[in-house]
Parts: structure tokens; sequence; C-alpha cells
């Protein structure tokens, strides 16, 4: 059983225990223009992260995820001020990226994030080939994945243009994004 597959039946039963859905119901599926399927894919994803905290505190997973955060902020080709203090605040206020320095992660954001602004075709090929070195780890490439649905989904909405640089994110990882329902 996939990651995704073991995902959907935890949210499936989350929801089931919550009153929430129909036992045997079928709704919006993964990838269905449902909210609430990408919500509670989120919030699993967010849950998922949170449990594997010890283990993430590579190097290279503080860089890819800083990279892919970029990538979600300016996947519409716009990266409008508070938009950047809103990823930032959920930068440093995310459980997981708490293992390290803020300051750090402030400057990997934002290097990427100028980078994208300035160049978006060579900022994204940068920001991808940061994503890619984590591929080496395939637990920590699935957090980087699940770290960049956890901060396109903070809004409650996800953009078909951060759902495709997550969907890119994938491909360099090594990933199939169907694991994660996009």
């Amino acid at each position: 059983m996939s990651m995704f597959d073991r995902i959907k039946d935890q949210a499936k039963g989350l929801q089931q225990s919550r009153g929430g859905g129909r036992p045997g119901g079928r709704g919006a599926g993964p990838t269905g223009s449902g909210s609430g399927s990408k919500a509670q894919l989120v919030s699993m994803f967010k849950s998922q992260l949170s449990s594997m905290k010890t283990e993430l505190k590579s190097g290279a997973y503080r860089d890819a995820s800083m990279a892919m955060c970029a990538l979600v902020a300016a996947a519409d080709g716009h990266v409008h001020p508070a938009e950047r203090e809103r990823m930032d605040s959920l930068i440093v206020s995310n459980d997981v990226l708490q293992n390290f320095p803020p300051e750090q992660l402030r400057q990997r954001f934002t290097k990427h994030l100028d980078r994208l602004t300035v160049d978006f075709q060579r900022g994204k090929a940068e920001a991808m080939q940061e994503i890619a070195k984590a591929a080496k780890k395939p637990a920590e490439a699935r957090a980087v994945v699940q770290t960049g649905f956890v901060i396109a989904g903070a809004d409650g909405h996800m953009d078909p243009a951060e759902q495709q640089v997550i969907r890119e994110a994938c491909t360099a990882l090594g990933l199939s994004p169907a694991e994660f329902g996009i």
C-alpha cells in the first residue's frame, strides 16, 4: 500500500470518526475539486511531518524545503508583499521547520524567492536542483513534497499553478505525483 493510500485511509477514518462522512459514501476524491479532500490531505501531511520531526534535521531537507516554499509562493508568477510575509510566518511557525534557526530558513527562502522574481525560469531551475538533492533519502524527499502541500494549502486553497510546481518537484525527486493525489 502506497503512502498516499495509507494517508487517504487515515483521512477517511478520521472523517468518519468525527461524524463527517458516511461509511461507504463517496465524496470528492484526492484529485477532485472538493476543498474538503485537499484540506484533509494537507492536515494529514502536516501530522505526518510532525511525527517525523526528529528525523528531518538534515541540511538537504532544510534547503529543499525552502526551495519548495519559494516555488509554491511564486507559482503564479507574482509574489505580493503580503504573500511573502504570510509565507515567512508559515515557515518559521511550522513545527518541523523549527528544527532549524529561523534566520537560516528566511535567508534560503528569500534567496530562492528573489531569484524566482527576477527570472522565473532560471530561478525555478535552480530551486529544482536544490529540491532534487533531497532525492537521496526517500523519507526526506516525501517530506519535501508534503511541506509543499502544507504551505500551498495553508490558505485553504491550492491553485493549479501550485499543484503544477509540486508535480514537477515530485519528478525532480523521483516520486510519482499520483502518490500525493496530484
